[in-house]
């Protein structure tokens, strides 16, 4: 039987390398990670069953194996409250650093609302004692439970997607997306993700930086001028710069950087601030642009709060396909409630 646990684990990863190799700027690299998580667990039940009379002999490996069990089993059941603090502790910390804007509570309220649905919403759940609470209480819970999974899968592929073996790509374009400017100089989040782009230009040295980014409220120039001025002061010979200066928003970022562009298939590298990667990558692909993404580090602190906004402007791109399947697994969940 273990064969073919073995098998099926098998087959698992070789669907996560092939999805992984083909073109990993989709959830499912996620997904196809926790299934061949869940194999390789399922195939060492069978391993353990299978020579079980053998470990039976052997005290030492059975106390190691339980230390290891022990170990796995209080990570996973301590997580919640780890992940509570944490949100919570580095919630307060950007409040504190950035001030109190509602894009800076982010941190703080998943927190809170996470804690309230790991501890009050089950006593709420217990007060339940109609068909219609029983019904509600139902399908709000899957619906946390669904949107909870979404952003585990969703930071798992994000991962992924910043993880490469070699940065020489043989490159010919280096985008580099914009963000704020204060007046003419770069933000430090800009500026790290420049430094990545001409660190990642050294490496691929007949490519091209594409500095992307247009004039905003409160700006003295458009960003891409301010973010090529930084690179050439970094010693970037300004021939090695194009310019790509009507955007406003990541979408436009990546279409008129293509614009520029006059190779047929170009090797195109997208660079931006990690947390903003998979968002990024997803976009180019709706677009058709063939790409990779390196990203650019930032503050910790800054990262958890910024990577909610991200999971959240992923839920509007595909808002319409999660909606159906929500919908649909709660119909079914209403009707096992009513025949029950």
């Amino acid at each position: 039987m273990w064969q073919f646990a073995f098998l099926i684990f098998f087959i698992s990863v070789c669907i996560f390398a092939g999805i992984m190799l083909n073109d990993s700027r989709t959830l499912w690299s996620g997904v196809s990670f926790l299934i061949m998580m869940i194999c390789l667990a399922v195939f060492l039940v069978f391993v353990l069953y299978q020579y079980s009379e053998w470990l039976s002999e052997h005290d030492l490996v059975i106390g190691i194996l339980i230390v290891i069990f022990v170990l796995v089993a209080g990570s996973i059941a301590l997580f919640p409250a780890i992940l509570i603090l944490v949100f919570f502790i580095e919630g307060v910390r950007i409040i504190k650093h950035e001030g109190i804007k509602p894009a800076n509570l982010l941190s703080v309220l998943f927190s809170v609302m996470l804690c309230i649905y790991l501890v009050a919403w089950p006593v709420i759940g217990n007060l339940g004692k109609n068909t219609l609470g029983t019904i509600l209480y139902t399908i709000i819970s899957f619906i946390a439970v669904y949107i909870l999974s979404l952003l585990a899968v969703y930071s798992l592929s994000a991962v992924f997607n910043l993880f490469h073996l070699k940065k020489k790509r043989n490159a010919d374009y280096i985008i580099v997306l914009g963000a704020g400017i204060i007046g003419s100089k770069v933000t430090p989040l800009l500026a790290a993700r420049i430094e990545k782009g001409i660190e990642l230009l050294r490496y691929n040295p007949n490519a091209v930086l594409v500095m992307s980014g247009g004039q905003g409220s409160g700006e003295d120039i458009p960003e891409s001028k301010a973010m090529a001025d930084y690179a050439v002061d970094k010693g970037v010979d300004v021939e090695k710069i194009i310019l790509e200066q009507k955007s406003v928003s990541t979408e436009e970022n990546l279409r008129f950087s293509r614009k520029l562009m006059n190779k047929q298939n170009p090797q195109i590298v997208v660079v931006t601030t990690a947390y903003h990667m998979l968002r990024a990558l997803i976009l180019a692909k709706r677009q058709g642009i063939k790409c990779v993404g390196f990203g650019a580090k930032t503050k910790w602190y800054f990262t958890l709060n910024a990577f909610i906004r991200e999971f959240v402007g992923y839920l509007k791109l595909t808002w319409k396909k999660h909606i159906l399947v929500i919908v649909g697994i709660n119909i079914c969940i209403v009707i096992a409630l009513y025949v029950l």
